[in-house]
């Protein structure tokens, strides 16, 4: 059997399980793009099944449906312009979550907050995907003005559990623009922490020239 022939038989397998779930109970529904990521993300049906089932709860538990443009936390993170979803998209259709690092400062931030706010932005470029074209996001770092009380590394490493256990392959590339020197011996530590298929997809730009790429530059906000 065939490679393609085998994930095809897994995914009829993995949906077939999860229906007889959301029957019974409508909100542990998921859409077929998103089977297909889990599947991806962990291999086996088992695990897949397992692991929309743990999404599923975690979901409910930390009240996501509750994190809009009008949740206190929220909204006081986009008044201090941590982090942004960009109207526009990638060379790719894919949307973009825009991280400017001189807004951030690693002595000034209240962890849990700031990863509720992150999941907001997880979620609202999620909603943005054309799923039935490109399903997963872009993720830009602009390390413009960076300095080291910018380095969040719980923050960072939070970011990647969530990709990892409740975003699986969601991650399309992260860009990481503007690194200066100071910031390679910070991505050597970060870098530790991720699996080889999302280290592959982290790609430095050094220039404007280099970001054309990747998308274009002017939709990059300039009052943040």
């Amino acid at each position: 059997m065939t490679t393609q022939a085998n994930f095809e038989q897994n995914f009829k397998e993995l949906k077939n399980r999860l229906k007889l779930i959301s029957d019974a109970d409508p909100d542990q529904y998921h859409n077929d793009h998103s089977l297909t990521r889990y599947l991806k993300a962990f291999k086996t049906v088992d695990a897949a099944f397992q692991a929309i089932l743990k999404t599923n709860k975690w979901k409910k538990e930390y009240n996501v449906a509750a994190l809009t443009e009008e949740h206190p936390t929220v909204k006081n993170n986009l008044a201090l312009k941590k982090a942004r979803v960009l109207r526009h998209r990638d060379m790719q259709g894919r949307s973009v979550i825009y991280i400017p690092a001189k807004n951030h400062s690693v002595n000034d931030r209240e962890i849990d907050e700031l990863t509720q706010f992150i999941v907001f932005c997880l979620e609202e470029a999620s909603k943005k995907s054309f799923e039935d074209v490109i399903d997963n996001f872009c993720i830009v770092f602009d390390l413009k003005n960076f300095s080291l009380t910018c380095m969040d590394y719980p923050l960072i490493k939070n970011i990647i559990w969530l990709l990892s256990r409740h975003y699986p392959e969601r991650l399309g590339i992260c860009l990481i623009y503007n690194a200066p020197t100071v910031f390679s011996g910070c991505w050597a530590i970060i870098k530790g922490w991720l699996d080889e298929n999302t280290s592959n997809k982290v790609t430095f730009v050094n220039s404007e020239e280099d970001l054309c790429q990747y998308l274009i530059p002017d939709i990059l906000p300039t009052d943040m």
